[in-house]
């Protein structure tokens, strides 16, 4: 019986190559006992040929610092990049350098992918609108950076963890929770929002959240009388039993707001949505909280396969033997082909250098990986209506 205070799995141990399956271990011990380490090529993939079906590669840092001290030659498609066929990462060295570790790089690819993916998604729906992570309480709180670094990644605009932020050497975003306006009590309102705006730094925005005692209408217009110019937002948060027709609500709030002349007060929205809900929103909203949805992605569902023994093309019964290249077409397609085969015409090769010689190749940019994501959307046409 352990006793780790938490039951979470630490950096040591995926470190050491103990965060991974038993059968790698009876893998080691048998391939040893044998005087077995062939030279192979391993490829990460989730479709063997392109399927039109695009995700976001996310988690490539983490497998980049895992795989560096084990003295093989990585390449991968860059972090960010959207893919839909074909490997994503290529390992080239001795098994046994790298095989006790396939679980762990499976986890930091496949979980980051996925809650990428679920992130560009809300984020193509409104792509003009502010759009926050507010999922980490869905998660266990070991994996809440990756959660936040992720939603980035797939282009969201900010997060609310404050320990990811710590990580992510970001601020993290966030007012106010039911539980303050409950704890003044009710019809006490006005007494939160203005301690609020007493206690909290002038550089957080003054926005009230409006919806914990009484209609959405009543509570934002007795905020803006409170608050006045200082308030910039407000928060509808309404559970979905109670909100009716979520759109109707929001444009009676700014009626309201607009019959007192405040025309400069933002709204925004959470409280279970998605893509769909910001498609209907976002023409009469500013701003969304998007948490379960992104927060709890279902992971991609990558594997890693040996495709050459000792420079001989080999593979297990569904996966494609040989080294392979990626490409990207003019069209936004890719195409998937056998390394020293002919590219096809105007295309691009996806895969680069992540590791050489025990050292990480790229340097791991956020933005420049959601920018990479957000242009691949356009010329892919991922989350079209």
């Amino acid at each position: 019986m352990s006793d780790s205070e938490f039951d979470i799995v630490g950096p040591e141990a995926i470190r050491e190559g103990r965060a991974t399956d038993a059968y790698f271990d009876r893998t080691e011990t048998t391939l040893r006992h044998a005087g077995k380490n062939p030279h192979v090529v391993a490829e990460v993939t989730a479709d063997q040929f392109p399927s039109g079906e695009f995700e976001v590669l996310a988690g490539v840092k983490d497998a980049a610092s895992l795989l560096a001290p084990l003295g093989v030659r990585v390449d991968a498609i860059p972090e960010g990049t959207l893919f839909d066929g074909g490997p994503v990462m290529r390992i080239e060295g001795n098994y046994l350098d790298f095989a006790r570790y396939e679980t762990s790089l499976l986890g930091f690819l496949s979980h980051a992918s996925g809650v990428a993916t679920a992130a560009l998604e809300t984020r193509v729906a409104a792509p003009e609108s502010n759009v926050l992570s507010f999922g980490a309480r869905h998660v266990h709180p070991s994996i809440a950076a990756m959660v936040e670094r992720s939603a980035l990644l797939g282009g969201l605009d900010g997060f609310s963890h404050v320990a990811a932020g710590d990580v992510l050497g970001r601020e993290a975003s966030g007012t106010m929770p039911h539980a303050l306006l409950l704890c003044f009590g009710r019809g006490e309102q006005e007494d939160a929002w203005q301690a609020f705006d007493e206690a909290v730094s002038e550089d957080v925005p003054r926005v009230a959240l409006c919806d914990t005692f009484s209609d959405e209408k009543d509570e934002v217009v007795r905020a803006a009388e409170a608050l006045g110019d200082r308030l910039s937002g407000v928060r509808l948060d309404t559970t979905s039993s109670r909100r009716g027709d979520f759109r109707h609500i929001v444009r009676e709030v700014r009626w309201e707001l607009q019959t007192r002349g405040i025309d400069d007060v933002d709204i925004f929205v959470s409280g279970g949505l998605g893509p769909s809900d910001l498609r209907h929103l976002r023409d009469v909203v500013d701003g969304f909280g998007v948490g379960g949805y992104v927060s709890n992605a279902t992971p991609v569902d990558f594997a890693l396969d040996i495709v050459e023994i000792d420079g001989e093309a080999i593979a297990k019964r569904g996966k494609l033997s040989g080294v392979k290249e990626v490409y990207r077409t003019a069209d936004g397609h890719h195409h998937v082909g056998l390394r020293g085969g002919e590219a096809p015409a105007d295309s691009e090769s996806l895969m680069e250098p992540l590791v050489r010689g025990g050292e990480v190749v790229p340097s791991f940019d956020i933005d420049a990986a959601a920018e990479r994501a957000l242009t691949d959307a356009a010329k892919t046409g991922f989350g079209a209506e």
